[in-house]
């Protein structure tokens, strides 16, 4: 059992590191920048299941909160500001639900893959989008339109993460067998 406790720690951890990495492999895209931490925490509920992806996420959103520079653009308290805040919340809920329902059966299917991945696509733009226009209306007083929203948000940055949905499912389909085997031994 304890080896199981210490299995979880390091692969949330890892994920977590994973994820800040992804932060900076990134493609200049205005106002959002387009990164690869979509593809870590996405990975993290597909191996990892619901519960400890959505803890590793968290971790790796707490590490930024507390200073540390992991988020695409530094890191620290005031990040809760930035009108792209509200994707790193959307990735913490997204890789719980990847994970919930990746994991609803020990094989999953393409199918099932690709179901998760997208409703965590779908979970990370709608935080990120709700976030970007409450913060831009109420904290920085300058209120965004709502085509401009939609454009800078979502049909700039939506296509490399459909991309990163594919990629994810199909590191998914090979990896999750992997990793269930080792959880049986």
């Amino acid at each position: 059992m304890r080896n199981h406790k210490t299995r979880n720690l390091i692969l949330c951890a890892l994920f977590a590191a994973l994820t800040a990495v992804g932060a900076f492999i990134r493609i200049p895209v205005p106002v959002v920048p387009f990164t690869l931490q979509f593809l870590f925490t996405m990975l993290a509920g597909l191996l990892l299941g619901g519960k400890l992806g959505c803890i590793s996420v968290s971790v790796y959103i707490f590490m930024g909160l507390l200073g540390l520079p992991v988020f695409a653009e530094g890191g620290g308290f005031a990040y809760i500001f930035k009108p792209s805040f509200g994707y790193l919340i959307g990735f913490a809920v997204a890789s719980y639900v990847t994970g919930v329902i990746a994991n609803k059966v020990p094989n999953p299917s393409y199918k099932r893959l690709f179901a998760a991945t997208f409703t965590g696509l779908f979970i990370v733009y709608l935080f990120g989008m709700v976030y970007y226009e409450l913060i831009s209306e109420f904290y920085l007083g300058n209120p965004i339109g709502l085509w401009p929203l939609f454009l800078y948000c979502f049909i700039l940055a939506v296509p490399g993460d459909i991309v990163l949905c594919i990629l994810g499912s199909v590191l998914g389909k090979r990896l999750i067998p992997v990793i269930q085997r080792e959880r049986v031994s």
